[in-house]
């Protein structure tokens, strides 16, 4: 059996993926610390949580465990460029909390927070993933060994 096709261990994934993408975002905008009016972005947390949440709905239900399609919310959205594209995960602009006369929004201590933060967050994830694949190897041992 595959794991992957397991919904604990797609929710998983899923979550891995999106912390990998968040960790690109901060670092952006981390990079951009020095350019005039560039205001930070993030991953949106909440649509992330939704698609989270419709995943784990399908995976009860047995048909399509672990898959979802995107959501158009809006009449205007564009379909995914591709299934390997990465997680397809909205990402908004989240000013910080100053803005500097040039016009920049971004504080390197707050992208740093959000930055180990997420880190944190993923080695979580890692140790979970961990865990459950020991679980897996212990149950599927013959009985005395």
């Amino acid at each position: 059996m595959d794991p992957n096709q397991l919904s604990v261990f797609s929710l998983m994934k899923a979550r891995m993926q999106m912390l990998g993408e968040r960790q690109k975002v901060i670092a952006q905008n981390v990079a951009n610390v020095s350019t005039p009016g560039y205001v930070p972005s993030d991953v949106d947390q909440e649509a992330f949580a939704a698609t989270l949440n419709r995943m784990a709905s399908s995976g009860r239900s047995g048909a399509g465990a672990g898959h979802t399609a995107m959501a158009a919310t809006q009449p205007g959205h564009m379909a995914p460029a591709s299934a390997s594209g990465g997680p397809g995960l909205p990402v908004v602009k989240s000013p910080d909390s100053e803005t500097t006369l040039d016009g920049n929004a971004v504080v390197v201590e707050e992208q740093m927070i959000k930055i180990a933060e997420t880190r944190m967050d993923f080695e979580t994830m890692v140790g979970l993933y961990q865990k459950s694949l020991g679980l897996l190897r212990l149950a599927s041992r013959a009985p005395g060994r």
